[in-house]
């Protein structure tokens, strides 16, 4: 048994028991999700809840398979992407092997190495590089052509490269490495950011055969629920229509780096639906501020960023609430 057991992860998404305290039209903007939605109609009344799931999932890695252009033995399931993250890292790493993850990014990394029992470092070669593209918080993105230049320096130095792109959708699916196929490659997606849907709780990735069948035996069984599979299945249907969604975010994010650089308020570049501010203030105080005004921001403290916040793009109308929130309590 470990000597020091990690801690869990802070992560946002509190607006249940936020909406308690602060009424129900507390604002979320601290979760990230797709204000530009496609319709999708999905009768769960359909789903036979008296049947165990195909634990293969032959179904759902066909209709994968189909929309991504990859096989089905190359495509793993689970609940959510930070199960996936888990499994990888239980699949892939050994008691003292290295992981390279360089801060600030998605806690979930970190903590999955350290329960395999790996040694997280930053900055230098690793056993195995985690890359988050578009990065969480910051959403920059890094381009295709780097991506794969990382590829092959890992593949020259005998390490594994793992690329979270939970938000490639909403970004520049151009840039995306998921059709490379590599033994030293395995790439992570997810449907919660681009068809707004954190309650159904489906990731899935890509990766050589064989690592594959390691994610798929180490998983739990039955991990994803037969309404997280129907949903799925239809939200597929309507996967090129998230182009749309992005373009509406893109020119919603502009209009957004505008009203902050009036604000005074310095940001990173980001080219995703979320927005990484600097307040050079404490941030935690600065998002109690933002509540007491009817809007949720995601305090950055747990990322390492002290003075920072992260508010996602919305609708033109929920903008506007939190950029007149945001210059009352600069004041």
């Amino acid at each position: 048994m470990q000597k020091h057991f990690p801690e869990k992860v802070v992560h946002g998404g509190r607006i249940i028991a936020l909406r308690q305290k602060y009424g129900a039209d507390l604002l979320e903007v601290s979760a990230s999700m797709n204000p530009f939605l496609p319709q999708i109609s999905c009768d769960f009344q359909e789903v036979d809840l008296c049947v165990y799931p195909d634990d293969t999932y032959g179904a759902l890695k066909d209709k994968i398979g189909h929309v991504f252009s990859r096989d089905p033995e190359e495509i793993c399931v689970g609940n959510g992407s930070a199960e996936l993250i888990r499994v990888y890292c239980n699949a892939v790493l050994s008691p003292h092997s290295s992981v390279r993850i360089d801060p600030p990014t998605f806690g979930e990394y970190a903590l999955s190495a350290k329960l395999a029992g790996a040694d997280v470092i930053s900055g230098r070669d690793a056993d195995l590089r985690v890359v988050c593209n578009p990065n969480n918080p910051t959403g920059i993105l890094t381009p295709r052509d780097s991506m794969l230049a990382l590829l092959d320096d890992c593949t020259e130095k005998g390490s594994r490269l793992f690329v979270d792109e939970a938000f490639m959708e909403l970004a520049a699916r151009n840039e995306s490495i998921s059709d490379i196929r590599s033994d030293d490659l395995f790439v992570m997606r997810s449907i919660t950011k681009c068809f707004s849907v954190p309650g159904i709780r489906f990731g899935f990735g890509f990766g050589p055969p064989d690592l594959i069948a390691k994610i798929e035996t180490l998983r739990t069984p039955w991990t994803v629920n037969a309404f997280a599979e129907a949903f799925t299945m239809k939200a597929l249907d309507h996967y090129d229509e998230l182009i749309d969604s992005a373009e509406k975010i893109s020119a919603e994010r502009e209009w957004y780096f505008a009203r902050l650089t009036e604000l005074g308020l310095s940001f990173a570049p980001s080219s995703v639906n979320y927005i990484l501010v600097h307040l050079g203030r404490n941030a935690s105080e600065f998002t109690d501020s933002m509540l007491e005004h009817g809007i949720l921001v995601r305090d950055c403290t747990s990322f390492g960023l002290s003075e920072s916040i992260r508010i996602s793009v919305e609708t033109r109308e929920k903008n506007l609430r939190v950029v007149e929130a945001l210059r009352e309590c600069l004041r």
